[in-house]
């Protein structure tokens, strides 16, 4: 018989939450749906009890095949310029834990994510209905998106890519946003890609992170 599920969200878990929004308002995030989504989404469901305190941290952490939970900060700030409106069709590029995931459906977005690794896809794939988070998920290769669902108002990449690829360029609507860390090296640079027409986009390069890398098969990690 599977193990039921049992979620639990103190005061004690909402007063840490509390103070994990405001250490990210703190470090310049002012988008007050953005904060309000990380408000209502408990981070310690996606780590084991024993990890509360790492939950409530702004820091990413371990989920395992090699992946993190991003840091929320990071969250945020790609969900900021991502600029989600109610009813946004997002693909997300590397369900990860399904963290991320759950703070785009709590901005009001109809979500499509893409995990390539097995072991987390299983994870999120319980998880998530049961936390009453109900995305598209895709156990596959998110390098080629999803051309049947496609195109998307938003694309957002999870994991470190050493370009941007054709593919996803391809999927995205005419002025639509994608938002993806890019670069070779340890270090990405966010970059926020604007589809002014078919075939002209504006990019913009933002701050630098440090992200899983994309796999050398050109399919995608988690965060």
């Amino acid at each position: 018989m599977k193990k039921q599920l049992i979620l639990e969200d103190t005061f004690r878990h909402q007063g840490m939450r509390k103070k994990l929004v405001e250490a990210v308002r703190e470090k310049g995030i002012e988008d007050e749906a953005v904060l309000q989504a990380l408000m209502k989404v408990p981070r310690h469901w996606f780590l084991d009890k024993a990890f509360l305190n790492q939950a409530y941290s702004d820091h990413a952490f371990r989920i395992g095949a090699g992946q993190t939970i991003s840091q929320p900060y990071t969250v945020a700030y790609q969900s900021s310029f991502l600029d989600v409106s109610k009813g946004d069709k997002v693909l997300e590029i590397g369900t990860g834990s399904g963290y991320q995931t759950c703070i785009l459906l709590e901005l009001g977005a109809k979500v499509f994510t893409i995990e390539r690794q097995k072991e987390l896809y299983d994870k999120a794939k319980d998880l998530l209905p049961h936390m009453g988070y109900n995305p598209k998920m895709f156990y596959g290769d998110g390098y080629k998106g999803l051309p049947a669902f496609a195109p998307f108002d938003r694309i957002l990449v999870t994991c470190g890519a050493p370009f941007i690829p054709e593919e996803l360029l391809k999927q995205l609507k005419t002025g639509g946003i994608m938002v993806i860390p890019v670069g070779e090296s340890d270090v990405q640079v966010m970059t926020l890609v604007l589809k002014k027409a078919e075939d002209r986009f504006e990019k913009h390069e933002l701050k630098n992170f440090r992200f899983v890398p994309m796999l050398e098969d050109k399919n995608w990690g988690a965060k």
